[in-house]
């Protein structure tokens, strides 16, 4: 089975990952593939220069790059993270046993995340990080469509309470699924 995770930033998808990373499934991070273009081109993993990156690829290559260049390098079983476009569930979805997971939580929660989390870029009042997640969204094949690929999903977690909620949360999603 592949398991995708989707969702706006800082709503614990990474942390999902990670629980399913210690039940022992490997996992692929569509953002790894953009974190890889930046490298090559010597500019900063920040939010703001990663998301210009996936749209010219996007442009360049089609809506569903990301993916196309992840899927031949899946197991059989695997996580893959930063599903951010509809066109990538579109191609996972390719392969009959593809499940997206839906991870989200409230805005004021996720922004309070992202400060304590401490990325690149990520260290922004309020109102800038609504407006970048306004620039996760636009209805475009080359730009990032959190909220339409987080309607795709086939089950929701809500990440608003303790890790311990999120793992249970998690496990049980694996037990309906298996």
């Amino acid at each position: 089975m592949i398991i995708g995770l989707t969702g706006p930033n800082c709503a614990g998808k990474g942390e999902v990952a990670a629980i399913l990373a210690g039940l022992g499934l490997p996992v692929f991070s569509l953002s790894d593939i953009v974190r890889e273009q930046a490298a090559q081109r010597g500019m900063p993993p920040d939010r703001e220069n990663l998301i210009a990156i996936g749209q010219e690829l996007r442009r360049l290559e089609g809506p569903g790059v990301l993916a196309e260049r992840l899927l031949p390098k899946l197991p059989q079983h695997a996580v893959v993270d930063s599903i951010r476009s509809p066109f990538e569930v579109q191609v996972l979805a390719a392969r009959d046993d593809f499940r997206l997971v839906g991870v989200d939580a409230p805005r004021e929660i996720r922004w309070k995340r992202a400060l304590a989390r401490g990325r690149i870029g990520d260290h922004v009042d309020f109102a800038t990080f609504e407006e970048q997640e306004k620039r996760e969204n636009q209805d475009r094949e080359d730009s990032q469509q959190v909220g339409n690929t987080l309607a795709m999903a086939d089950f929701m977690v809500y990440n608003e309470g303790e890790l311990a909620e999120l793992e249970a949360r998690v496990r049980s999603i694996l037990e309906a699924w298996i």
